[in-house]
C-alpha cells in the first residue's frame, strides 16, 4: 500500500507525524517516535517572548540604567516558564538531526516583526528541514483592527520567507473574518503550507481557589471544525495543508485526508497513549485502505472536499438553513 505524501516539498512515506508538543524536548521520546514510524518530527515552539527576554537581558548588561530594563523584563514570562532557552533550542535542533534521519520541522511562535525573526535563519543553520510559524494570538485591544493584525502577519511571513531557503508552514486559528482570503494572502506572501488549526486553550475558573488555569487535551469532536476548513481550503489555496487538533485514530486521519490534508499531526493522542500509538494509527490506516480497495493514499486525498463531495452544500450556509428548518422536537 502506497501511503506516501508530499508536504511543503518534503516527500514523506506517510502523512502521520507528532505535532508540536513536549514530546520532542526529550531525545528518548524522539527516538521512540522514530521507532514508531513518524514521518517527521515537529518540534515545540521557540517563543517570541523568550527571544525578546534574552535580547533585553543582553542589552541590559551593556548599559548602566539597569532599572528600566529590569522593568521591561517584568513584562515577559520568566525563564522558568520555558523548557528551553533560545540557544538551547538551536542545540536541540542539532541534537535531533544527529539522532534521526527524519525531517525536522522547527517552530517559532510569535505575532510581531522584529529582530526575533532572525532566529529563523539560525534555526535553518542548525539543520532544520522546515519551519512552522505559530501565530497564536488573542486580540483584546479594541484599537487593534482585523486588517492591521492580518497585514502584520503577512509582512512577518514575507520577511521570514525572504531570509531562509527551507519551506515554512503557518499555523492558523479559525478566527479570521475571511479565512480563505487571509490564507490565500499568506500563500502569496510565501507560505508553503498551512496548519489547521491552532488550539486556543480555554481558561477555566476555580471558584474555590480563585485561580484561572487549565490545560485541556483535545478530543475527536474538535476535528469537525478542521474538516470543514480543510475541505474548503484544499480547493482554494495552492499550498500543502496539515491538520492538528482532534486526530486520535485512523478514522480521524481518513476524514482529514478525504477533506484535503497532506499531513496529519497527532499530539493529545500521543501524550495520552505514548509515541507508539502513532504506529497503531498508521497500521489501522493501511488496513482500512486495503479493506476499502484503495491502492494508494493519493486516491483518498480531497475525495470529500468542497469540489469532490456529493453534497458541497454541507460545508456551506445552505446546510445550516436546511438543518435548522428540518429539526424535529
Amino acid at each position: 500500500m502506497d501511503l506516501s505524501t508530499t508536504y511543503m516539498g518534503l516527500t514523506l512515506p506517510h502523512p502521520l507525524m507528532p505535532g508540536a508538543s513536549p514530546l520532542a524536548y526529550d531525545l528518548d521520546s524522539v527516538k521512540r517516535l522514530e521507532d514508531a514510524g513518524a514521518a517527521a518530527i515537529v518540534m515545540p515552539s521557540l517563543f517570541e517572548e523568550q527571544i525578546l527576554r534574552e535580547q533585553l537581558a543582553a542589552h541590559e548588561s551593556l548599559v548602566t540604567h539597569t532599572e528600566a530594563f529590569a522593568e521591561a523584563l517584568d513584562y515577559l514570562p520568566s525563564h522558568e516558564d520555558y523548557k528551553l532557552g533560545p540557544h538551547e533550542y538551536l542545540e536541540k535542533v542539532q541534537a535531533i538531526k544527529k539522532l534521526t534521519d527524519l525531517p525536522v520541522i522547527a517552530s517559532l511562535n510569535g505575532i510581531h516583526g522584529g529582530r526575533w525573526l532572525d532566529y529563523a535563519q539560525l534555526i535553518e543553520q542548525a539543520g532544520a528541514d522546515a519551519l512552522e510559524i505559530n501565530m497564536y494570538y488573542v486580540a483584546m485591544d479594541p484599537a487593534e483592527t482585523g486588517p492591521v493584525l492580518e497585514d502584520r502577519a503577512i509582512e512577518m511571513v514575507r520577511s521570514i520567507k525572504q531570509s531562509i531557503q527551507i519551506p515554512i508552514a503557518i499555523k492558523l486559528s479559525p478566527f479570521y473574518t475571511s479565512l480563505v482570503d487571509f490564507a490565500d494572502r499568506l500563500v502569496k506572501a510565501g507560505a508553503d503550507a498551512l496548519v489547521i488549526f491552532n488550539r486556543f486553550y480555554q481558561p477555566d475558573i476555580d471558584v474555590e481557589e480563585l485561580e484561572v488555569n487549565r490545560v485541556n487535551l483535545s478530543s475527536p469532536d474538535e476535528l469537525l471544525l478542521r474538516i470543514r476548513w480543510l475541505a474548503i481550503l484544499s480547493c482554494r489555496v495552492e499550498a500543502s495543508l496539515a491538520v492538528t487538533g482532534g486526530v486520535h485514530s485512523e478514522i480521524d486521519t481518513i476524514k482529514s485526508i478525504m477533506a484535503g490534508a497532506n499531513a496529519v499531526q497527532l499530539v493529545s493522542a500521543l501524550l495520552e497513549r505514548g509515541p507508539e500509538h502513532l504506529l497503531t494509527v498508521r497500521e489501522d490506516l493501511e488496513r482500512w485502505l486495503v479493506d476499502h480497495e484503495y491502492d494508494s493514499l493519493h486516491q483518498l486525498r480531497g475525495s470529500m472536499n468542497l469540489e469532490n463531495c456529493p453534497n458541497p452544500a454541507a460545508y456551506e450556509r445552505a446546510n445550516y438553513v436546511q438543518l435548522l428548518q428540518s429539526w424535529k422536537y
